[in-house]
């Protein structure tokens, strides 16, 4: 097999990767996996299934590459894999789960895991973090399960597993399953100085007016350098409701502005918005007066949310932020929205973003 460093240190000499030393530190634990997975699996009556190979936890700060790493790793491998960001996969489980319960099923946990396992021998999970107290609750049977199974997990995480449900609700019956994570996988920080997201906005345009074909397009080749074609939605919970984001990879989101302002969207929405990703690209702002007040209101609401969170924004908008709302009702606050639009387009704000 062509080794991972192999693979890396092509994609570097061809210009889409910067080699760094703290991903080339954690590629021995992800070779390690593959090694293990790759060696021919002997079975006879009398013979016990080897033991699985431990995962890995992987974890550090934004934008340090923990995600290109895993995609590297799971595009490598020649056995049956599954990479999905960790919010989306127990978003499938409450579903399954849901269902099975509607049919008669007591206990669907068993079943919902069997069903995984069968499926792949590796789950790979993009940004494991663990807010909601439903996940918090059935996250430790679920993974049990998995891992009597044989599934081996690589994930990605922003916090070291201790600090999984910080201070959640009935936190004492989580705590198991963090000692799971610790037995099952070997956790490795990856320490770096880089935060390869702000280098590729580094002095990049992002405000773009008009809103038009040219202005998609440039969106679109940042897109593309930020999450690498990858997608999947991010689902929040909101106080009981549920808040989707369809395009999302890796810290970094996008929608039109009516997928944004034109619902009934409030604070509470906006802002664990801004806790939850560190980019978000909204398109096609529209010129905001009277005809569009309530979608005016909200988008103030949300740009004060983005820029209390220190989140970086890129927008195409149908003008430059000063002559965004210039007559009605709202127009004069709205000054202030404006000067948050013009910070939030500088060097400067995008370095504030990225150390948070």
């Amino acid at each position: 097999m062509t080794s991972l460093h192999d693979i890396y240190d092509a994609r570097v000499a061809a210009g889409t990767l910067k080699s760094d030393d703290a991903q080339l530190a954690a590629l021995p634990e992800l070779e390690r996996i593959r090694d293990e997975l790759a060696k021919p699996v002997k079975r006879g009556f009398f013979r016990k299934a080897p033991e699985p190979p431990k995962g890995l936890y992987l974890w550090g700060g934004v934008g340090r590459g923990k995600s290109m790493l895993m995609d590297l790793f799971v595009d490598a491998l020649d056995v049956p894999a599954r990479r999905v960001h960790f919010h989306a996969f127990m978003q499938e489980i409450h579903t399954e789960m849901h269902r099975l319960r509607s049919d008669g099923v007591e206990d669907p946990i068993k079943p919902v895991a069997k069903a995984v396992s069968d499926a792949v021998r590796v789950l790979a999970f993009d940004e494991m973090q663990i807010t909601d107290i439903t996940d918090a609750m059935i996250v430790g049977r679920l993974f049990e399960q998995l891992f009597a199974a044989g599934c081996v997990v690589v994930t990605t995480s922003n916090r070291i597993p201790d600090d999984l449900y910080k201070d959640g609700l009935n936190r004492q019956l989580f705590l198991p399953f963090i000692e799971q994570l610790k037995d099952k996988m070997v956790v490795k920080e990856l320490i770096s100085e880089k935060d390869h997201r702000q280098d590729r906005l580094q002095g990049a345009q992002v405000y773009f007016t008009p809103a038009n074909a040219a202005s998609r397009a440039d969106i679109d080749t940042l897109w593309e350098e930020l999450t690498h074609g990858l997608e999947e939605p991010l689902t929040l919970h909101v106080k009981g409701r549920e808040v989707e984001l369809p395009r999302y990879h890796n810290g970094v989101a996008r929608a039109p502005f009516f997928d944004l302002c034109g619902k009934m969207l409030g604070p509470g929405d906006y802002l664990k918005l801004a806790e939850n990703v560190r980019v978000l690209i909204i398109e096609d702002i529209p010129q905001l007066s009277r005809r569009n007040f309530n979608e005016a209101k909200r988008f103030v609401t949300l740009i004060d949310a983005l820029y209390e969170g220190g989140v970086c924004l890129i927008a195409s908008a149908a003008a430059r932020p000063e002559m965004l709302y210039v007559e009605g009702s709202g127009s004069f606050e709205f000054e202030r929205t404006a000067s948050r639009l013009r910070e939030m387009q500088s060097a400067d704000w995008g370095a504030k973003a990225f150390a948070k």
